[in-house]
């Protein structure tokens, strides 16, 4: 990511800075947004449109390193029921398995990709004794078992689903309240966030137990975000609602923060941890920035104070609603803001 924009002075920088940034503009609002982990489809992502109705569009396009150009491929273009909160490429780096991508609104679904189209594998209804089940907030698929993927829901549970069976493997109901985001750390352990205010850990061993590892001080102030740091497993990051601040937490401290990050200027609306370094995660939010911070002094005992800097920013056109760092290619940093798509180098 490149430093601010009025700190190119002349004609040569604003080239640079100009090759380091591509946009794409879809011809909706972008809120879902996935990049492919697949070695043969890395410049790859997926968009989905912010419609208020309930016929929405996902579209899969790809970077053309060679011009700089982000193309969208008509064929593999679909209708989606509502919204989706959520897109993910199946992650599967060694391309080993079917190339999937997950979506989450109403159902969970899955949805088979090949070079002609895209086509509907699976309709996953987390709730057995209905034909509707409550809006799913969120969902994580499993790095280390792609058969498995999480879900949240405003129904107060998270789901577990194996994919390949098309069954559900654990339902627990895991919080008091709506969940928002869900995170896996491990192969049995996940992290889930709720309007209830609590950051809880859960460990498929033992299902009749969870961990509150934070609370906000602010009682009943949903979280609404997590990521969990998938090269240092000990930290998180949470989001507050319609907080400009994020909360950085050590698994094995509960309860006080490591850090805040408090540098946006309005609500934060997305995280992405480093995929390469243990230390880095970039913030978004409703003040137009993309924030990176280096947060190598949080290992220490005490808590660094608020006063963190970001070491680098960028200001985009709109406020930001989605970020993904890709975990392929740890330089490029894709955000979302109205109906632009942006590939940052960083």
């Amino acid at each position: 990511m490149v430093a601010r924009s009025d700190q190119n002075q002349d004609g040569s920088d604003e080239q640079q800075r100009r090759s380091e940034i591509y946009t794409y503009e879809a011809p909706w609002n972008i809120y879902a947004m996935n990049w492919s982990v697949r070695r043969d489809k890395q410049y790859r992502l997926v968009i989905a449109s912010l419609l208020e109705q309930y016929s929405s569009r996902v579209e899969i396009v790809h970077l053309d390193d060679s011009n700089g150009e982000i193309k969208s491929d008509t064929n593999l273009s679909f209708e989606h029921p509502y919204p989706p909160t959520k897109a993910i490429f199946i992650p599967d780096k060694e391309c080993q398995k079917p190339d999937l991508l997950a979506t989450s609104s109403d159902f969970l679904r899955i949805w088979g990709i090949t070079e002609e189209r895209v086509e509907l594998r699976s309709l996953l209804n987390n709730n057995s004794n209905s034909k509707f089940c409550g809006p799913i907030t969120s969902f994580d698929w499993n790095e280390t078992e792609p058969k498995r993927v999480g879900t949240s829901s405003i129904d107060t549970t998270c789901t577990i689903w194996d994919i390949e069976r098309e069954t559900v493997d654990t339902q627990l109901i895991a919080h008091d309240k709506e969940v928002y985001d869900i995170a896996w750390g491990g192969v049995g352990v996940f992290a889930s966030v709720s309007a209830d205010g609590s950051v809880r850990v859960f460990d498929l061993r033992d299902k009749e137990h969870s961990t509150i590892i934070y609370e906000s001080s602010e009682p009943d102030t949903p979280l609404v975000r997590l990521g969990w740091n998938k090269q240092d497993p000990r930290y998180m990051a949470t989001v507050i609602m319609d907080s400009a601040k994020v909360v950085v937490l050590d698994i094995r401290f509960p309860t006080l923060p490591v850090v805040e990050l408090q540098r946006h200027q309005a609500g934060v609306n997305a995280i992405a941890w480093a995929p390469h370094s243990s230390c880095h995660i970039c913030t978004a939010g409703d003040d137009s920035q993309a924030l990176i911070w280096d947060l190598s002094s949080m290992g220490q005992q005490q808590p660094v104070d608020g006063g963190l800097d970001p070491i680098l920013a960028y200001s985009a056109g709109a406020e930001i609603e989605q970020l993904q760092w890709s975990s392929s290619l740890p330089d490029w940093v894709a955000i979302a803001f109205s109906s632009k798509l942006q590939i940052l180098r960083v």
